[in-house]
């Protein structure tokens, strides 16, 4: 990789056109829930920005994120590997193997240091370094030395972000997420169990772009992504206010696409943009397909009490504020879509309580 390559220069050369450039802007923009008047802006700024050097590191995982990165198609794989980043390491992903794959990650380190962005994909095991070793080098020791020189990291998936299924209980390996040892250094967590395809090429897109990492929420994910409830933005939603649930996966209301709380979806407290964004090139997503979401971008989502059970939400208190003329079925959707908003509230405002009053304006 050459520090003196601009990515549009890398383009030209490479036959793209202006035309098709600025489609692919136009995309990238779109993305990052930026104006159609920044399209140009993102232009100019890609044009001149240099190829970044990017290690990815494999830990406590199963290749699902890696998966889900070769099914992006908002840039695709082949031109966000080719074209807009340089790739050095990846387990999966590279020709080399054995000392000449340790080889590539460390002149990598040392030829970008203080540049280069560094990508982790699963947990650390803090319980014995010899869980998980790459090349007789545990994880933790990788992790520590490959962040060391990096301007910036993304935590990607679940496991990485939080710890995800190898910290579920009892944790045998006493994993760990990114954030919990590196502290020194910006971190964005793309969770998901995978996470979107697009959400990683776009906290990248937006690397390239503005030269930094997205705005965050409180949990380290980026607000563009991450800033609504899968309730918020579910097409059952109407289904849920008017108190409209599937009771069973192959019932009436099933077949009608009732929403699907009652059956342990848990959207009104998972944030993510699997509605917006889809999956298989913006095909389809769980809930779309007759499943209730599991909240797997969330901490701890594999101990929240089931797959398949209800979310517990106290309703007692709310009754006042939802009002003796609704239904039972709409008593406990509104009050869930209360809580959904509450955690949204408290996330903007430290988390303070909302009082009953304030559940009445709601309403």
């Amino acid at each position: 990789m050459s520090d003196h390559n601009t990515l549009g220069e890398i383009l030209r050369e490479r036959g793209v056109s202006r035309r098709g450039f600025l489609k692919f802007c136009t995309a990238t923009a779109s993305m990052m829930a930026l104006p159609p008047t920044m399209t140009m802006a993102v232009a100019e700024a890609l044009e001149k920005a240099p190829r970044p050097s990017v290690i990815w590191l494999s830990f406590q995982e199963c290749t699902g994120c890696t998966e889900s990165l070769t099914r992006s198609h908002a840039p695709t794989i082949e031109s966000l590997i080719f074209d807009h980043v340089s790739l050095d390491y990846h387990h999966t992903l590279q020709a080399a193997s054995g000392d000449a794959a340790e080889a590539a990650r460390e002149e990598a380190m040392h030829a970008h240091h203080g540049k280069y962005l560094l990508v982790v994909d699963g947990s650390i095991p803090l319980g014995d370094p010899g869980f998980s070793t790459i090349a007789g080098i545990s994880n933790l020791d990788m992790l520590k030395e490959t962040a060391e020189g990096a301007a910036a990291i993304i935590a990607v998936g679940t496991c990485a972000a939080f710890g995800g299924l190898p910290h579920a209980a009892p944790n045998p390996t006493g994993a760990v997420s990114v954030s919990d040892i590196i502290k020194d250094k910006p971190i964005v967590n793309v969770s998901g169990c995978p996470p979107i395809p697009s959400v990683i090429t776009g906290v990248l897109a937006h690397f390239l772009t503005f030269g930094g990492l997205p705005e965050l929420d409180q949990y380290g994910r980026p607000m563009v992504f991450f800033g609504q409830s899968i309730h918020d933005r579910c097409y059952r939603r109407p289904f849920y206010d008017k108190g409209l649930f599937a009771e069973t996966f192959d019932d009436e209301g099933a077949r009608k696409g009732w929403c699907l709380y009652r059956l342990g979806c848990k959207g009104p407290m998972t944030y993510n943009a699997c509605a917006t964004m889809k999956w298989n090139q913006g095909t389809s997503w769980p809930i779309e397909s007759g499943h209730g979401c599991l909240g797997c971008s969330e901490p701890d989502f594999w101990d929240a009490g089931g797959f398949y059970k209800a979310l517990s939400i106290p309703t007692s208190d709310l009754a006042g504020a939802i009002g003796t003329g609704l239904g039972v079925g709409a008593a406990v959707g509104i009050a869930a879509g209360a809580m959904a908003h509450k955690k949204k509230t408290d996330a903007e405002h430290e988390r303070e309580p909302l009082t009953v009053e304030q559940l009445e304006g709601e309403s």
